[in-house]
């Protein structure tokens, strides 16, 4: 099968399979992109996520781009993204389509509340994945605890939350750099 049809097949199946975004899909593109199909090991996964987090744009559709395009260029970028994009406009437009003559509808409403834990079991299982990967230990959980303090309890706007996080994360980089090349 042609590679640039196997990887628009691959991302359409994702795309139609996943619910809940980007975070949700994680589980199923390193199935099928790192497990079955080995377009990339799961070291180079897990970098191209934490830098997908980083750029702007869809998640889905970045991490689509980026391994079409190792695999095969432009043209396997191209296919990827469509893949990865076209089973959400479709969903949409049905939905556009049909949902606003059911939207006060119980059982409709029902179907959505018993999706919603699924989703969040989508997203927090590639979470709890890459924390495995990180080499996470329980001093770790301090920033995450002090970043939604900041946020929420002190209302801090998130930008300068960021911006913080930076100098902090430059400054420490610096510091443990200069130790470690003292020690050398």
């Amino acid at each position: 099968m042609n590679l640039c049809f196997q990887l628009f097949l691959t991302f359409f199946k994702i795309g139609a399979f996943t619910l809940g975004g980007g975070y949700a899909m994680l589980d199923l593109v390193e199935k099928s992109v790192v497990e079955k199909k080995k377009w990339v090991e799961i070291t180079e996964f897990w970098n191209l996520i934490a830098v997908i987090q980083s750029i702007p744009g869809v998640f889905a559709v970045n991490t689509a781009l980026y391994i079409g395009y190792k695999l095969k260029g432009i043209k396997g970028a191209l296919c990827a993204a469509l893949g990865s994009v076209i089973p959400s406009v479709i969903i949409i437009l049905l939905v556009a389509i049909f949902f606003t003559e059911y939207k006060r509808n119980e059982v409709v409403e029902q179907i959505f509340k018993g999706i919603r834990p699924c989703v969040v079991a989508l997203i927090l299982s590639p979470s709890l994945k890459m924390i495995k990967s990180t080499g996470f230990s329980w001093k770790m959980i301090l920033i995450p605890i002090a970043t939604v303090f900041l946020i929420w309890w002190c209302g801090i706007s998130p930008v300068y939350v960021i911006i913080g996080a930076i100098i902090i994360g430059l400054l420490v980089g610096f510091v443990s750099y200069r130790f470690v090349k003292k020690e050398m």
